[in-house]
C-alpha cells in the first residue's frame, strides 16, 4: 500500500545519506544568524546596520535555507534520487549564493557599487542555475500530483534575479521619487516573488506536516489557481513601482493578496483539525500572519501616501516586520521541523531533537511578537531600544537550542546503536500559561526599564560622553541636513547635562552621507533617508564629521558647543527644538522629506491683448494680507503678501501704457509700495499706509524691461523677504510672439519654525535675513513647485522665459539644463538677438541671464528633443532650496 500523507512527500528521497553529509546544508544558515546576532548587539558602530541586519536574515539565511529546502522538497515530492553529480552541483551553487552575497552585504556599506554588482551578478547566477535545474528534474519527473510545487519554485528564481537587479540599481543611490520607485519594486520582487511564491509552494505539503495532520485535497489544485494570479499581480506591482504609477501598483499588490488568499484557503481545514502543538508550526503560523501585515502596510502605504518620496521615508518599520515578523520566525519555524527530521538516526534520535527546540516555545514566541509589536508602536526611544534587545534574545536563543538539538540527536543514536534503553522524552507542551506569564512579565519590565531611562534622560545606549555631569533632565533635540557636502546646521549649543538628540537627513540628491559624534554614528544614509542619533549626556564640546572619505574635508564636519555659566535648571523632562546658533538666528530648517505641495503658481505669461501703438490704461487693486501659505512642500509660513498669494500679480504692459494702483492695507502694520517701472518722487506715493488705510498710486511705463515692485516700508528686507514683492513685464517695441512665454520671480524664504500646516505657520525670520541666511530659495513663491508641476513645451518650440530677480540678498543666474539661449535680453537691453550679437556677429549662444536683486530680463531657446530639462539658479546652493524646476518637453 502507498503511502500518500503529507509527511511521506517530505521524508526525502532516496540515497539521502550523502545529503545530510554536506556541510553546505545548515551551517551557512547558523552563520549568517549569528552574523545577524553580532551586528544587531554593536549597530551602532557598523555602517549601514539597518540595511545589513534586513540583507544578512533575507539574502544570507533565508536564501541559503530556500536554494538548499527547495532542492530537498523537490527531489522529494518528484521522487528523484541523489547521486554525487547532482549533491556536487547543489553545493557549487550554494558556495556561489554565499560568496555572492558577502560581496554584496560588503559593497553596499562601503560604497564599492562595483562590487555590489559583482555579487549580485554571482548570486543571480546561482540562482537562476537552481531554478534551471528545478525545471529539469520536473521535465524527467513522471510524478504528477505536487508538480505545482516546483512550478512555484522556478518562477520564484526569476522573481529573485529581477529583484537583485533592482537592488543593484539602488546601490547607486539615485535621488527620490526613482529611489522609492526601485526599492518598492526591488523588495517586492524579493519579498513577494523569491520568498512568497517558495513559502506558499513549500506549504501545500509543508503546512500540514508541520501540524501532523493530513492535507487539504485541494491544496494542489488551490495552488495551481493561485499561481497565474499571484504572478499577474506581481508583475503589475513592479511594473506600477518602475513606472512611478501607484494606483498601478497598488492594484497588482490588491491582486496578488486576493491570490494568497485564494490558495490560503488550503490552510484552514489542516489548522482546524489539528491546532499548531509545537514550536515549528505557531512560529511559521505567526509569520505568515506577519507577512499579511507587512503587505497590507505596504497597500496602505501605497493608498494614502501622497508621493513615492512619502512612501519610501515610511518604509523602514515595514522593512522590520517582512524581517523580525516574517522571514526571521518563517525560517526557525521550519528549522524546527527540518533539521531533526533530516538529521534522522530513527524515532528516538528526531524525538530528543525536537524536545530541545521546544523549549520554552511560550515564551519565545511571546517575547518575538509582543516585542514585535511594541517596538512598532510610537513609543520613547529608550523603549524601543529595551523591546527591541528582548525581541532579539527572543529570536537568537534559537541558535544555542539548534545546537543542543543536534547533539542531544547525535546523543540518542549513540544510545540506540550501544543498546542503551532509551530516555521516555516527552515534547513540552507548546501553550503554557506559566510561560505565557513570563514573556509578559519580561515585556513589561523592559517597557518600564525604557521608560525609566527616558524619564531621567540618561546617557545613551553607548555609554555617557562625559561621566561626572549632573544630567539636567532636558533632551534638546535638533533637526540636522546632510547637503551640499554640508551640515545645516554645523554647530550646536546646550548646557551641559542636557541630552542631546541629532535628527540626520540626507537632502542631498547624489551624495551617502553620515554623521559621527564622539563615537556615535548613524548610518550611511541613502538620498532621502534619516537617522536618529542619540548623542547622550553632554558636559563638554564635542567634534563632530561624517566619515565617508573626503566628505569632511570638504567642509562636513559639526560641533557641539557646552553654553558658558549654564546652571542645569532647567524643568526635568522637558524636551523641544533648540535654535542652532544661540541667541542669533534660528537654525536652518530642512526641507519635508515626501511632501508635496496643495498647488502651484501658474507662471504662463498670457500675450498682450491690445495691439501694439494703443496707449492702455491698466487699473489694479493690490490688497495687503498677513495670511499662511506654503512655501515648500509640506512647510507654511505666514506670509505678507499683494492679494494673498505666493507672489504678487503680474503687471504686463507696453511702453506708454498708464497703471493705476489702488494700494489697501488690510494688515497688522504698516505697509506700502514701490513700482521699479515708473519714475516718480517716491514721497507720497511710496509713503507707508498703517492697517485700514488706502492710497492711490499712478505712473506710466516709459521705458521697457522686467521690473520688479515690492513693499519699500523698513525693514525693506523683511517685508520683501515675507512675500511683498512681484513683476512688472514692460515688453520692449517689436518683440515677436513666441509660441510659450513663462515668467520667474525668484525671492528668498526665511523660516522662524517647521510648521506643518497653517495652524503652526510663523512670520518671517528677522534675524535670518539679516544674516542672510534663507532656509528656501524659490521661483513665484514657493520652493520647488515646477518639479512637481512642471512646465511644458514641445520639440522645435520657441520659449521664452522672463526673469526678476526680487531678492532680497541674493543674487540669480537663470540656467536651463541640456539647453542653449539664443536670444537674451537683461536690464533693457539685448544682449543676442537669435544667436547675432551687438556687432552683428552671428552664431552665438548664452548659458545663464545673471541677475542681481531687482534686476531683470528674459532669455529665449529651441528645445531639440524630448526629455526633462532642469531649470535652476546656477548659484547651485540656492537651486538645492528650492530655486529649481523642470521644463518638459514632448515629442
Amino acid at each position: 500500500m502507498t503511502d500518500r500523507s503529507p509527511q511521506a512527500a517530505v521524508r526525502g528521497p532516496a540515497r539521502s545519506p550523502a545529503r545530510r553529509r554536506s556541510p553546505w546544508r545548515d551551517y551557512p544558515v547558523v552563520l549568517w544568524l549569528v552574523t545577524a546576532v553580532v551586528v544587531a548587539l554593536i549597530h551602532r558602530s557598523v555602517p549601514s546596520s539597518g540595511w545589513l541586519l534586513i540583507h544578512l536574515v533575507l539574502l544570507g539565511a533565508l536564501g541559503h535555507a530556500i536554494l538548499v529546502w527547495s532542492m530537498y522538497f523537490a527531489q522529494a515530492l518528484l521522487k528523484v534520487p541523489v547521486g554525487a553529480p547532482q549533491l556536487t552541483a547543489q553545493n557549487t551553487r550554494l558556495e556561489a549564493l554565499m560568496g555572492g552575497t558577502l560581496l554584496v552585504l560588503v559593497g553596499y556599506p562601503a560604497g564599492w557599487w562595483w562590487l555590489v554588482l559583482a555579487g549580485a551578478a554571482v548570486a543571480v547566477g546561482a540562482v537562476l542555475w537552481h531554478g534551471a535545474a528545478l525545471w529539469r528534474m520536473l521535465r524527467a519527473s513522471l510524478t504528477a500530483r505536487f508538480r505545482i510545487t516546483i512550478h512555484y519554485y522556478v518562477a520564484a528564481t526569476v522573481c529573485l534575479a529581477a529583484g537583485a537587479t533592482f537592488g543593484v540599481l539602488l546601490g547607486r543611490g539615485p535621488a527620490d521619487p526613482w529611489h522609492s520607485q526601485l526599492l518598492l519594486s526591488h523588495s517586492m520582487a524579493n519579498l513577494l516573488g523569491w520568498v512568497g511564491l517558495t513559502v506558499t509552494g513549500t506549504l501545500v505539503t509543508f503546512w500540514p506536516t508541520l501540524l501532523r495532520t493530513r492535507m487539504d485535497e485541494r491544496a494542489a489544485r488551490l495552488a495551481g489557481q493561485a499561481l497565474p494570479v499571484l504572478l499577474t499581480g506581481l508583475a503589475v506591482l513592479v511594473t506600477g513601482g518602475l513606472a512611478g504609477l501607484r494606483p498601478m501598483a497598488l492594484t497588482g499588490l490588491l491582486v496578488y493578496l486576493l491570490g494568497l488568499l485564494w490558495w490560503a484557503r488550503a490552510l484552514i481545514r489542516p489548522v482546524r483539525t489539528k491546532p499548531p502543538r509545537e514550536f515549528s508550526a505557531a512560529s511559521v503560523g505567526c509569520a505568515l500572519v506577519w507577512g499579511l501585515v507587512g503587505i497590507s502596510w505596504v497597500a496602505w502605504l501605497l493608498a494614502t501616501g501622497r508621493s513615492w518620496e512619502q512612501l519610501g521615508a515610511g518604509y523602514a518599520p515595514v522593512s522590520t516586520v517582512f524581517a523580525a515578523g516574517f522571514a526571521a520566525q518563517l525560517l526557525l519555524g521550519a528549522l524546527s521541523h527540518l533539521v531533526p527530521t533530516v538529521l534522522g538516526g530513527g524515532p528516538k534520535a528526531v524525538r530528543a531533537a525536537l524536545e530541545v527546540l521546544n523549549r520554552a516555545a511560550t515564551v519565545r514566541l511571546v517575547l518575538v511578537n509582543g516585542g514585535l509589536v511594541l517596538y512598532l508602536l510610537p513609543l520613547p526611544s529608550w523603549v524601543r531600544v529595551t523591546v527591541s534587545a528582548v525581541l532579539l534574545v527572543g529570536l537568537a536563543v534559537f541558535i544555542p537550542l539548534l545546537i543542543a538539538s543536534i547533539r542531544a540527536s547525535l546523543t540518542a543514536r549513540r544510545d540506540t546503536a550501544a543498546g542503551t534503553p532509551p530516555v521516555r522524552r516527552e515534547l513540552p507542551r507548546l501553550w503554557s500559561a506559566r510561560q505565557l506569564v513570563a514573556g509578559a512579565a519580561v515585556l513589561a519590565l523592559a517597557v518600564a526599564t525604557g521608560l525609566g531611562l527616558s524619564a531621567t534622560a540618561g546617557p545613551s545606549a553607548a555609554g555617557d560622553q562625559h561621566a561626572g555631569v549632573v544630567p539636567t533632565g532636558e533632551t534638546v533635540r535638533v533637526d540636522v541636513s546632510a547637503r551640499g557636502m554640508a551640515f545645516f546646521p554645523d554647530r550646536v549649543s546646550v548646557r551641559a547635562g542636557d541630552r542631546l538628540v541629532l535628527i540626520i537627513t540626507n537632502d542631498d540628491a547624489s551624495n551617502t552621507h553620515d554623521l559621527s559624534v564622539a563615537g556615535e554614528r548613524t548610518p550611511r544614509l541613502a538620498p532621502g533617508e534619516s537617522a536618529e542619533l542619540d548623542v547622550g549626556v553632554v558636559s563638554g564640546p564635542l567634534e563632530g564629521l561624517c566619515t565617508i572619505a573626503g566628505h569632511a574635508a570638504m567642509g562636513m564636519t559639526f560641533a557641539v558647543v557646552v553654553e558658558e555659566g549654564s546652571d542645569g535648571g532647567a524643568s526635568p523632562g522637558s524636551e523641544g527644538h533648540h535654535s542652532a546658533e544661540g541667541d542669533g538666528p534660528a537654525s536652518f530648517i530642512p526641507p519635508r522629506a515626501g511632501a508635496e505641495l496643495g498647488h502651484s503658481v501658474d507662471p504662463v505669461l498670457a500675450p498682450l491683448g491690445s495691439p501694439p501703438g494703443d496707449r492702455t490704461v491698466h487699473e489694479i487693486t493690490l490688497t495687503v494680507t498677513e495670511v499662511p501659505l506654503e512655501v515648500a512642500p509640506g512647510q507654511w509660513q505666514t506670509r505678507w503678501t499683494f492679494n494673498g498669494g505666493p507672489v504678487g500679480p503680474t503687471l504686463h504692459g507696453r511702453v506708454g501704457d498708464v497703471f493705476e494702483v489702488t494700494l489697501v492695507n488690510d494688515g497688522t502694520t504698516g505697509h506700502s509700495v514701490d513700482f521699479h517701472a515708473g519714475t516718480l518722487a517716491p514721497d507720497q506715493p511710496m509713503r507707508t499706509i498703517q492697517p485700514g488705510e488706502s492710497l492711490a498710486y499712478r505712473f506710466s511705463a516709459e521705458r521697457a524691461g522686467a521690473w520688479m515692485y515690492h513693499c519699500a516700508t523698513e525693514p525693506m528686507s523683511t517685508h520683501i523677504s515675507a512675500g511683498m514683492h512681484g513683476a512688472v513685464v514692460i515688453e520692449p517695441d517689436g518683440l515677436p510672439e513666441v509660441d510659450r512665454s513663462y515668467l520667474l520671480v525668484q525671492s528668498e524664504v526665511y523660516l522662524a519654525n517647521d510648521a506643518r500646516g497653517p495652524e503652526d505657520a510663523e512670520e518671517v525670520d528677522g534675524a535670518k535675513v539679516l544674516a542672510q541666511t534663507p532656509d528656501r530659495v524659490v521661483f513665484n513663491g514657493m520652493a520647488n513647485q515646477y518639479d512637481q508641476y512642471p512646465f511644458t513645451a514641445e520639440v522645435g518650440e520657441r520659449v521664452r522665459l522672463w526673469m526678476v530677480n526680487a531678492g532680497p540678498n541674493r543674487p540669480s543666474s537663470l540656467h536651463v539644463v541640456g539647453g542653449q539661449f539664443d536670444t537674451s535680453y537683461l536690464e533693457g537691453a539685448y544682449q543676442l538677438v537669435h544667436g547675432v550679437d551687438a556687432f552683428g556677429n552671428r552664431g552665438n549662444g548664452s548659458q545663464a541671464l545673471a541677475l542681481q536683486p531687482a534686476q531683470g530680463g528674459f532669455v529665449e531657446l529651441v528645445f531639440p528633443e524630448a526629455g526633462h530639462y532642469p531649470v535652476v539658479s546656477h548659484v547651485m546652493g540656492d537651486a538645492e532650496k528650492g530655486a529649481h524646476g523642470i521644463m518638459e518637453v514632448s515629442g
